[in-house]
């Protein structure tokens, strides 16, 4: 943020680094923006550089409890409460308490919604605000008149006291939710400690976070946290990056692999150099993620917000009538105003205001908590009308590099021995995965001699003083060596999915076959089987060969997939599959997916993928596991769902509560007071949110 002191510009109250050179309304608490000549840069405030270090709810506390312990007297000593319950406290110039009191509070606590309508107003989005202070300029304008004898009839002190007393504990426990369920950056700011371990040649020694710089090395004993991104420089662990990702399984660390702030080292002692400080971290990424996810609207805000703007226009034609209308009737002027202040402050759209901000920052943080960085809003809240989501193969549904997929021996374990052996001099990502196989299986490689290379063949040596070869077809040709028929026609079909075939020979005896190819994730069959329960069709995109699509679609149990589609016709893809009206949701890792994730209805990146894609999509992945997609459903549904219930709930509200605001139920005795007015908008807030919060509970 740039520093504009001394220049005017508009700052929310509550949440002071929302600026705008503009008039309007904090898209977080729906507070007008104040005009200021003051700034205090986000990055000031705290350490650590927390924008949310200045939320203050307490503002609305203090101003409550003080208000309440004035508006106690205020009651006492009105003439009005004194006759009602049959007592009298009354003594030579007490009928004045009430109105110093009540000027107090009105100054006091009424000028924060004074102010706020103000900045409606002045935006020209006239919203709560308005109507609150509308209600409590009347109900002090006309009291204070009566007091000093300008007009006849019964001051409004008490009501208005009360008023105001109630309005500010709506309102704190309004701010106190909306903090409580922004709390996402609060918690992601707690993952990173304050200080590190700075390795020194002379030791360790204890240094503050802030200080550290790209290059240093830090030591993470067992049981710490990461304090910053940074590569294994030595040593070997499992991190725990449930906090970050969503997934609860360790994450195995080993020299060259790269670590991020926050996470958790868990078994070995790590040494780690630091590679990005700052905001280039993952975790800053994630924040400004989560906070700018916070701060945009989704299309059910746009229409509450339509709303709440209609229904203040409503509520003030419903008070002019109202006023009409007993006017008519011959009724006095105290019973006509307190008509008219009853309906400005049971119409105030104080639930409807919250009924989505509210939902909405809930919703972001269980996503982040669940590895879920929603960038566009909208984006989540179409995530349920998705008709089909398509997969890119390399990457997404597979991780991208070499793997053993299959082993055809009569003794397995032997002749994969004598290819790790053969393979463990070889630098060839072949022969990496034939080594890391046989080390996860446990089986421990042949001592060998005499190992050469054999160009464009393979590999060979001696074990145990007899010849041992590895390599594909080239090499059973120079041999000529004859495959036996059940090894033919299995390594036929694995070359037909354009897996890699490699042979092993010992002497003249063809042991058996490794298929390799690009290995599928273990959770990829899972997702698309989560997507399949909610409905979703599953569609993958490739540009390998027919082979190779048709044997991961049936992996997977997909049943549509495109395969040899060229980086620059991916998009064409998507804008195939939306004839019709048909929303797509596209999933992809890299720099050529970026167009289709820009194209599809919803763009999902995984995170572990390019910058690229990830400033293409709507929402990102934090971990590699494809079953995000299917959480991302889910959690839209939800949202969804209660942005509808809290809706209803407000408007339904309004509906009701306005006609009696209005008196229409004088005529059975039943009169709304302004107070009661103020009691059940201020109810109907608390449900809401009550009801938002809810949303806490889903497991996704």
């Amino acid at each position: 943020m740039s520093n504009k002191t001394n220049q005017l510009f508009y700052q929310c109250p509550m949440h002071p680094e929302v600026t705008s050179e503009k008039p309007g309304t904090c898209p977080k608490c729906h507070m007008a923006l104040e005009k200021t000549k003051q700034v205090v840069p986000a990055h000031e405030g705290s350490e650590t550089g927390d924008k949310h270090a200045n939320h203050n709810p307490n503002q609305f506390r203090q101003k409550f409890w003080l208000s309440l312990a004035l508006t106690v007297p205020t009651m006492l000593f009105s003439p009005a409460v004194q006759g009602w319950f049959g007592f009298d406290f009354s003594f030579s110039g007490s009928h004045y308490i009430p109105a110093i009191l009540g000027i107090i509070i009105f100054f006091y606590g009424g000028l924060a919604f004074i102010r706020s309508a103000r900045g409606e107003i002045a935006a020209k989005k006239p919203g709560m605000m308005t109507l609150i202070s509308m209600a409590i300029i009347v109900a002090f304008g006309y009291s204070f008149a009566v007091t000093l004898g300008l007009v006849e009839g019964m001051d409004f002190w008490w009501e208005l006291a009360s008023l105001v007393t109630i309005m500010l504990l709506g309102h704190w426990i309004e701010m106190a939710s909306v903090a409580n369920a922004q709390g996402a950056l609060d918690e992601l700011a707690k993952l990173l400690p304050d200080e590190a371990e700075l390795v020194t040649n002379d030791g360790t020694k204890t240094v503050k976070v802030s200080e550290l710089k790209v290059g240093d090395k830090l030591l993470v004993r067992p049981g710490g946290q990461i304090p910053i991104d940074g590569e294994v420089a030595r040593g070997e662990s499992d991190v725990d990056e449930s906090m970050l990702t969503g997934e609860s399984k360790p994450v195995k660390k080993e020299v060259g692999a790269a670590v991020t702030g926050g996470t958790i080292n868990k078994s070995g002692a790590l040494t780690i150099k630091v590679t990005k400080i700052g905001d280039d971290t993952a975790l800053a990424g994630i924040m400004k993620l989560v906070n700018d996810a916070q701060a945009s609207k989704s299309n059910t805000q746009v229409l509450a917000d339509k709303a709440a703007f209609y229904l203040t226009f409503l509520a003030l034609g419903v008070a002019v009538v109202t006023a009409i209308v007993w006017a008519a009737l011959g009724e006095s002027g105290g019973f006509i105003l307190q008509r008219v202040v009853t309906v400005l402050i049971i119409a105030c759209p104080h639930a409807l205001g919250l009924a989505i901000p509210l939902v909405t920052a809930i919703s972001t943080t269980l996503a982040a908590k669940n590895g879920l960085l929603i960038r566009q809003r909208s984006a989540l809240e179409s995530a349920r009308n998705i008709d089909i989501v398509l997969f890119d193969k390399t990457g997404t549904l597979t991780k991208g590099e070499q793997g053993v997929v299959g082993i055809i021996a009569e003794d397995k374990n032997e002749m994969l021995s004598l290819a790790a052996a053969l393979e463990q001099e070889s630098e060839h990502p072949i022969a990496k995965a034939i080594v890391n196989y046989a080390k996860d299986q446990g089986v421990t490689a042949h001592k060998l001699t005499g190992f050469s290379a054999l160009s464009g063949r393979g590999v060979k040596a001696t074990v145990d003083g007899v010849l041992v070869y590895a390599g594909g077809p080239a090499l059973l040709s120079e041999q000529k060596l004859k495959l036996p028929e059940q090894l033919q026609r299995a390594t036929d079909m694995a070359s037909a999915e354009g897996k890699t075939v490699i042979y092993i020979v010992k002497a003249t005896d063809v042991l058996g076959a490794i298929m390799l190819a690009d290995v599928i994730r273990e959770e990829s069959k899972e997702a698309v089987k989560q997507l399949h329960t909610v409905g979703k069709r599953v569609a993958m995109l490739t540009g390998d060969s027919e082979g190779v699509a048709k044997w991961v679609a049936d992996e997977l149990g997909i049943d549509e997939y495109f395969a040899g589609v060229l980086p620059e016709h991916k998009a064409d893809k998507v804008k195939e599959l939306q004839r019709g009206g048909v929303k797509v949701a596209m999933v992809g890792d890299g720099i050529n997916d970026a167009p289709a994730l820009t194209q599809a209805d919803i763009g999902i990146a995984i995170g572990a993928g390019t910058d690229v894609a990830i400033e293409s999509a709507g929402i990102v992945l934090a971990s590699s596991d494809p079953r995000g997609v299917a959480k991302i459903v889910t959690l839209s549904k939800a949202t969804y769902r209660k942005m509808l219930q809290n809706l209803a709930w407000a408007t339904g509200y309004n509906a009701l509560a306005i006609p009696l605001a209005a008196g229409v139920t004088s005529g059975i005795g039943f009169v709304l007071s302004p107070a009661l007015g103020a009691v059940l908008m201020s109810m109907s807030t608390i449900i809401v949110a009550i009801n938002a919060q809810f949303l806490r509970k889903l497991k996704i």
